[in-house]
């Protein structure tokens, strides 16, 4: 098995995948700045796994504290999470995220470089495909441009790693573009633990459901869409993490770049989530119609066959085992991680 080294692996879809690492016999390396995780979830997944995984706090951006992990851990490859990720704190300080999530980006590649370490699997986005290609998005379709400032991050990171890929052929990269994650380990110990109010949408309604939150906005009722809300592609947080172990085994024995969508291909309204979570948890959800927030397309959802053929992957959970999970993690961890 492999010595994997994690990025930002301490955050929400990253403790899973160690998780995911551990359980399918990888040794894993995290390392996290903490800026938006914590060392809780990384001690609770290797209670989870009962096995040991290694630490190092550092910023991507730090060359020096790269080179030092590379140096004292022999890395075979290397699955990228670090970054910052709010849509809407992105439009507001773009050059924070064009530091962190491109600069950062940048510096890992070439730590990479100098290391002599060539297998990656980064951690994209289904926003690289923009407002203009019509759902169900498929890799193929062109690259459109990002509705906002973090999508258009993970474009110019995808088209970076494309082009380093094609200038050295010992590179072997894998794109994962997910779509809208959610849900939470089965046990409750480990989940979603967004600081200050949520960006997403599954958190917003637990935090809701446990009392931390009044109500849920929902954002537009008059979508050409079945019910009036936005239809996305929603799933399991495992599933996803699953994604990532597959993605890292095939580029362990590929090389070049290679796109991948990870989603159900099954388009859920917003509203149909805040019903569905009332049925399967018991629990009402207060919510109020607001006004259309700018840039939410109407319809957002994936073709993921692509996957299902070259990685074996499918989605296993299902809709109402993703609002179960959620709402098990956050009625046993109101607080998330904080006591």
């Amino acid at each position: 098995m492999a010595k994997i080294l994690v990025t930002g692996g301490a955050g929400y879809i990253g403790s899973h995948t160690c998780l995911e690492l551990l359980n399918t016999g990888h040794e894993v390396v995290v390392f996290d700045n903490l800026c938006n995780s914590s060392k809780i979830a990384l001690e609770r997944v290797q209670a989870l796994a009962q096995k040991p995984l290694n630490f190092i706090q550092g910023d991507i951006r730090d060359m020096q504290a790269l080179d030092q992990v590379f140096h004292d851990y022999k890395i075979d490859a290397v699955i990228h999470f670090a970054g910052l990720k709010a849509v809407g704190e992105s439009q507001k300080i773009p050059l924070a995220y064009f530091d962190n999530n491109i600069a950062g980006s940048l510096c890992l590649v070439q730590a990479m470089e100098r290391a002599e370490v060539f297998q990656l699997v980064f951690s994209s986005s289904a926003t690289v495909y923009g407002e203009l290609n019509q759902a169900p998005y498929h890799e193929e379709m062109p690259l459109g441009m990002p509705t906002n400032n973090y999508g258009y991050t993970k474009m110019v990171v995808e088209q970076l790693l494309e082009k380093t890929a094609l200038a050295n052929p010992a590179w072997s990269i894998a794109l994962l573009r997910y779509f809208n994650p959610v849900g939470a380990h089965k046990s409750g110990e480990i989940g979603e633990d967004p600081q200050g109010i949520p960006n997403n949408l599954m958190p917003f309604v637990t935090q809701v459901a446990v009392g931390r939150r009044s109500k849920l906005a929902i954002f537009g009722q008059d979508y050409p869409t079945l019910d009036g809300t936005c239809e996305r592609d929603f799933i399991h947080v495992v599933d996803l993490a699953k994604a990532h172990v597959l993605a890292l085994e095939n580029r362990l024995n590929h090389t070049g770049c290679r796109a991948w969508n990870i989603g159900t291909g099954k388009p859920i309204s917003v509203l149909a989530i805040k019903n569905t979570f009332e049925r399967v948890n018991g629990i009402e959800i207060p919510f109020e119609f607001a006004p259309r927030r700018t840039g939410d397309l109407a319809s957002f959802y994936a073709d993921s066959t692509r996957a299902y053929q070259e990685l074996n992957w499918k989605a296993e959970y299902s809709l109402e085992d993703m609002l179960a999970d959620s709402w098990n993690w956050q009625r046993k961890n109101p607080n998330g991680f904080n006591p």
